[in-house]
C-alpha cells in the first residue's frame, strides 16, 4: 500500500478529500480502496449541482470483483465530475490521488474538516483492515 499523501484528509470508508485555496474540495477513493476493490470498471458519479452530505453514499466505484459505495466525506453542492472517468475508469486504480479523482464540491461547512481523519490516522486504521 502506497502513503498516503500528508496534505490530504481521509474517512474510515476510503475516501480523501484535497481543500483548495478557494474553499472547493476534490474527492477521491484512496490507494487501500482501490487495491481493495480490484480493477475499477466503472463509476457512477453524482450529478453537477447536488448536494453530497458528510459521511453519505455520493457515488459508486464498480469493479471486476464487486460494486463498492463511495461516501463524501464533505457536505456540499457539487461543482464539478471527473468526466474522463466514463471512458477511462482504469484512472482510479493507476493514480488515485491524482487524475482518478471523483467529484469536487463547494463545501457548506469547512469546520467538517476538523472531524476527519490526518495522513498518519488514516495510515493505521488501513493497517488495522489490511
Amino acid at each position: 500500500m502506497s502513503e498516503a499523501p500528508a496534505d490530504l484528509k481521509y474517512i474510515e470508508t476510503h475516501q480523501w478529500v484535497r481543500v483548495a485555496d478557494d474553499g472547493t474540495a476534490t474527492v477521491g477513493i484512496t490507494d487501500f480502496a482501490q487495491e481493495q476493490l480490484g480493477d475499477v470498471v466503472f463509476i457512477e458519479l453524482p450529478e453537477v449541482g447536488a448536494t453530497v452530505n458528510g459521511g453519505e453514499e455520493a457515488a459508486v466505484a464498480e469493479s471486476v470483483k464487486s460494486a463498492s459505495d463511495v461516501f463524501s466525506p464533505v457536505t456540499g453542492e457539487v461543482i464539478e465530475v471527473n468526466t474522463s472517468l466514463d471512458e477511462e475508469p482504469e484512472k482510479v486504480n493507476e493514480d488515485p490521488y491524482g487524475d482518478g479523482w471523483l467529484f469536487r464540491v463547494k463545501m457548506a461547512d469547512a469546520g467538517e474538516l476538523d472531524g476527519l481523519m490526518d495522513a498518519a490516522a488514516y495510515a493505521e486504521h488501513a493497517e488495522s483492515e489490511a
